[in-house]
């Protein structure tokens, strides 16, 4: 018994592709004309703008609580509300006193007149077809001058509202649109009914001009929008710059002090064997080892710090400052007019290199904020040795006259600063007014003495 070959099945690929095409093409496949496109995308503008949910709901909002007019007129939320509703009665008034005859056709002209204008407050794009058709039952049933067609005094009047009121409430585009409808309205109406004086041509001058102005308040709150904006991204970029420039400068000044003690162990490392006679082999490797892990570490540092430091910094000749600096820095702030007073209190004595340089550059920066902030005032700085670290205080009084104080172009890297070196050393900061009007900074760094830490080591 002999069996067929099988032949190896038949695997099928199916690639689908997605092709989004905005116009159709004309005939044969040929591309539509620019015009034609225009045209399209008009018609596609104004069919979502006016016939697209047309009825559908959406009441006015009520003004802010928290607004300029609110905030002086108790009830002026409903300000809008109530705006919109009297010049729907004025239109009414307008539609009944432009009737020469009384009676229930007079009343209902003045009905059509005043509800597009109500339904502007629910409806705003219904309120428009509403008031195109209101217009027409108005001119029919009213009485008026042969010039006040098709739109009689208070049709006039209602129309205008709406338009005004709806284009308030959408975008600019809506608003021409409506401008184009109230066009067609006006010449498709006069041709019908044939009648050679209208008041069309005023209605669009005049409806133009409303628009217009409603325009530009877009366009102009757009603008005031985006500047917000960008203020607000441009505000955040430069707190965020001023953090990292402080880090830059935390980092270049602890460079030198971090340097300086790598130097320091690198050279006693390289020295110690020469000071005992005849050192085992294996206390010279460790000595060399601990040299050679000094050395890698300054140079790693080295080269860390070349990434964010300045193409034109110079690093500094005389070395860092410390408390003991502190009776220097004061002479200089009270050449530079402030009254500043010094107390110390606890027994004084040596911090680690980091902690006095942090101490110094903080009180620097708050007696630099006194003479920008509060010319004239007195500050007082004091210190505090106490177990376990090292407290700071400077405080400064009320400026003489507040008033004349003119606003600091600084950046704010004062307080940014101070806070980037007390949290670097895991210390508590308070910034803020004092109880008598000036302003006091509070500070702790927590430090133990240097003879603790070399024996800890």
């Amino acid at each position: 018994m002999t069996t067929a070959p099988r032949r190896p099945p038949t695997v099928s690929y199916v690639t689908q592709t997605t092709h989004t095409q905005t116009t159709p093409p004309g005939p044969a496949g040929r591309p539509r004309s620019p015009e034609f496109r225009l045209a399209a995308d008009a018609w596609r503008g104004l069919r979502q703008d006016l016939f697209q949910d047309a009825f559908a709901y959406d009441p006015l909002p009520r003004l802010s609580a928290d607004g300029p007019v609110t905030r002086r007129l108790s009830g002026a939320v409903w300000l809008p509300h109530t705006v919109v509703a009297a010049l729907g009665l004025i239109a009414m008034s307008l539609a009944v006193a432009g009737s020469f005859e009384s009676g229930p056709a007079t009343l209902l002209c003045g009905l059509l007149a005043l509800a597009p204008v109500l339904l502007t407050l629910a409806r705003p794009v219904g309120a428009f077809w509403f008031s195109l058709g209101a217009s027409t039952a108005t001119a029919l049933i009213g009485q008026g001058d042969f010039s006040d067609w098709p739109w009689l005094p208070g049709s006039f009047l209602s129309h205008l509202v709406v338009l005004t009121v709806v284009a308030l409430r959408t975008r600019p585009r809506t608003a021409a649109s409506m401008w184009v409808m109230t066009a067609v309205y006006g010449f498709v109406t006069g041709g019908v009914w044939h009648r050679y004086a209208t008041n069309v041509t005023p209605m669009l001058l005049v409806s133009a001009l409303l628009l217009l102005a409603v325009t530009v308040r877009h366009i102009r709150r757009q603008a005031q929008q985006e500047v917000t904006a960008q203020q607000t991204v441009t505000e955040h970029e430069r707190s965020r710059r001023t953090l990292l420039e402080e880090r830059t400068t935390i980092a270049r000044e602890l460079h030198d002090v971090v340097a300086h003690h790598m130097s320091v162990v690198a050279i006693q490392a390289e020295a110690a064997p020469y000071r005992v006679e005849n050192p085992p082999e294996e206390l010279q490797k460790a000595f060399a080892t601990i040299r050679e892990n000094a050395v890698a570490a300054l140079t790693e540092l080295r080269r860390v710090l070349g990434v964010v430091r300045a193409e034109d910094y110079e690093a500094p000749d005389a070395p860092q400052p410390t408390l003991a600096d502190l009776d220097g820095l004061l002479a200089n702030v009270r050449e530079a007019g402030l009254a500043v007073d010094k107390a110390v209190t606890g027994a004084v004595r040596e911090l680690p290199q980091g902690v006095e340089l942090s101490a110094y550059r903080i009180v620097q920066e708050a007696l630099s904020n006194t003479l920008r902030h509060a010319p004239g005032a007195s500050a007082r700085v004091e210190i505090g040795y106490v177990l376990g670290g090292l407290g700071l205080r400077i405080v400064n009084t009320p400026p003489p006259a507040p008033r004349l104080t003119k606003p600091s172009p600084g950046a704010g890297h004062g307080i940014t600063g101070m806070r980037e070196r007390v949290s670097m050393l895991n210390g508590e900061m308070t910034a803020g007014p004092a109880q008598d009007g000036g302003y006091e900074v509070t500070v702790f760094l927590p430090a133990p003495t240097v003879t603790e830490s070399e024996g800890d080591a």
